[in-house]
């Protein structure tokens, strides 16, 4: 049986303010395998960024545990990556600056580790961009400076909260195709959340479907589009199908 490299057991999460409590999530399980890409999907305001927060150890479940290969998470675990809706990249430095930044911040910013970040951006097309700064890029340039630099870490699990959501319709396709590349050619283990069905279908391996508030898991789904890249999956039959399947769940 193959071992989970991140697992959600029984999670509860409750915020709480002066005035009142709040349940996002109750008895939320489940569990990702190494090497897979799981999109999260759910009604708008059920807490699919809360899900993200608590895989990387941002916050504590009220009760329940979520463990990465059997060891509770905790704020700042080197073995996360975090991929935001905007890219993030510091205006003020040039695109290589950029990608040594999280290399800074966990300071393993050697000769070797910036060498691999310089191969990484050499490999997806950014090569030659290094000393531009960020604002003499295209949004979907952008958009894979800050995967790359997120992959300069050298993270295991990366974890995606909306990231083409900021983009145009159709950069949003080809940077999508771009990600989905990237993090297939680099063997990451990923988790996408996302308001889109047809983002989360063009891209994962299984799709978990949250419930309103307080979010659990009402469903899972895997998916058999093997290796088949995001575009080439939209035009396949298998995809309308599974868009209407997941349009339903989410319109109960």
């Amino acid at each position: 049986m193959k071992e989970a490299i991140l697992a959600f057991d029984g999670v509860r999460m409750m915020y709480h303010t002066r005035t009142k409590e709040t349940l996002a999530a109750e008895n939320m399980s489940f569990s990702i395998y190494e090497g897979e890409f799981v999109a999260v999907i759910g009604p708008s305001g059920c807490g699919k960024t809360t899900v993200l927060s608590l895989a990387a150890g941002l916050l504590s479940p009220s009760a329940g545990s979520v463990c990465v290969r059997g060891k509770k998470v905790h704020r700042g675990m080197p073995c996360f990556g975090y991929m935001l809706q905007k890219d993030e990249l510091f205006p003020w430095r040039t695109v290589e600056q950029n990608l040594f930044l999280p290399l800074e911040i966990k300071k393993i910013n050697t000769p070797e580790n910036r060498k691999r970040a310089l191969s990484l951006a050499e490999k997806y097309g950014l090569g030659g961009f290094l000393k531009s700064m960020p604002d003499q890029l295209s949004g979907g340039m952008r958009q894979r400076a800050a995967l790359i630099r997120t992959l300069a870490a050298q993270p295991e699990i990366l974890l995606l909260d909306e990231p083409f959501s900021a983009l145009d319709y159709q950069t949003r396709l080809n940077v999508c195709d771009d990600v989905y590349n990237i993090i297939r050619s680099e063997k990451k283990t990923a988790m996408l959340v996302t308001h889109d069905i047809s983002e989360a279908i063009s891209v994962a391996d299984r799709i978990l479907v949250l419930s309103t508030r307080p979010a659990h898991v009402v469903a899972v789904h895997e998916l058999n589009f093997g290796d088949t890249v995001p575009l080439k999956r939209r035009e396949m039959p298998e995809f309308s199908r599974w868009f209407e399947t997941l349009w339903k769940e989410l319109n109960v």
